[in-house]
């Protein structure tokens, strides 16, 4: 079988809120004529992100083109999920054109792409590209290094101190590994944040890359999709913190799932989520609340602070009214009866 024959697949990263599940749920619906298939690699599992993917399925990706793995980082599964679920994909009938992977918030997307090395699949697959969302507004104040000047400083005068931290390693590790940078949420950035952020992406990148501004997700696909990178060829000028043995882990984050009870106003939650960004540095809270007198589910994404909802669907009429949310932070700020107390004596209040 020839490179000409491979099966496509497009590897989509990116910080936490970045915007992967819009700008997936947008190619889903003007996929410029090809018949695409959709991988979602949770953390946590509340599969919000397939739920959302699912609810905008239409001919060109049905339903069952789209599969969820929630057992871990695709890279830490290979056999057990990655595998099988790329075979299913590739024995439906009519065969995809092409298979999207929206990997987590947290993944390192170098490991992923030597997956693509295993001997079941690698004649029948290449990865097109690694499409890598940064949000604009985020890259521009500096959230995965703070104060670099400082750090800088510090290095200077003492080479021991390891300045670096789990969250600026992620973002490194998805910069330098991609093929196309989308720079997302630009009209929250403006253009002094924008011009920050791509200068913060160009001294990170390891090579110059093109650079993207996308809001809501709304790209041409003839940008991303096609790029026949064949990324999996091509590993040596993807330098990432963690080359060498596979030794990556997510021992720095963590996540719990918190049921939370009907709420009385969308605002309630709102400001605990906010609370929980501000005092308790959470850094993402997605999820599902039930709203009283409402039939619709409220779908909720924040990221820090930032918190956006919707009504997505109606509740089914054998679906318990029940709302949960995954919660992700740094391993040390994930404190279950804090995070209980702000989310449910809140609801418990409002209820009431």
């Amino acid at each position: 079988m020839t490179d000409l024959a491979k099966l496509p697949v497009t590897v989509i990263t990116g910080f936490l809120g970045s915007g992967k599940t819009t700008l997936i749920r947008e190619l889903m619906q003007n996929p410029g004529g090809k018949r695409l298939a959709v991988v979602v690699n949770e953390f946590g599992d509340v599969g919000v992100d397939g739920d959302i993917l699912k609810s905008c399925a239409i001919p060109d990706c049905p339903a069952e083109n789209i599969m969820e793995l929630a057992n871990g980082c695709i890279c830490c599964t290979v056999a057990d999920d990655f595998i099988p679920t790329i075979e299913a994909l590739m024995a439906l009938e009519p065969r995809p054109d092409h298979i999207l992977i929206e990997t987590s918030g947290l993944a390192l997307p170098k490991p992923l792409l030597k997956a693509f090395d295993w001997p079941d699949i690698r004649s029948k697959i290449t990865v097109d590209g690694v499409i890598a969302l940064a949000d604009a507004e985020a890259v521009a104040a500096g959230r995965f290094a703070p104060n670099v000047a400082a750090v800088d400083a510090q290095r200077e005068a003492d080479e021991s101190i390891d300045h670096e931290t789990p969250l600026s390693e992620v973002f490194e590790d998805q910069i330098s590994c991609a093929d196309i940078i989308l720079l997302t949420k630009p009209d929250l950035a403006g253009p002094e944040g924008l011009a920050k952020a791509k200068e913060i992406i160009a001294a990170e990148a390891p090579r110059p890359l093109p650079v993207v501004e996308v809001a809501e997700g709304i790209v041409d696909p003839r940008i991303i999709l096609g790029l026949e990178a064949a990324a999996e060829d091509d590993m040596d000028a993807r330098p990432s913190h963690h080359d060498g043995p596979h030794d990556h882990d997510h021992e720095d984050f963590e996540s719990i799932v918190v049921d939370i009870p009907e709420q009385a106003d969308p605002a309630d939650l709102v400001r605990a989520v906010e609370v929980l960004a501000n005092e308790h540095n959470i850094l993402r809270v997605k999820g599902y609340a039930a709203v009283a007198g409402k039939p619709m589910r409220l779908l909720v994404q924040a990221v820090g602070a930032r918190v956006r909802y919707q009504y997505d669907r109606a509740w089914q009429p054998d679906e318990a009214r029940q709302g949960r949310l995954v919660v992700i932070a740094e391993h040390d700020d994930i404190r279950v009866a804090t995070i209980q107390s702000v989310l449910g004596a809140r609801a418990v209040e409002a209820a009431e």
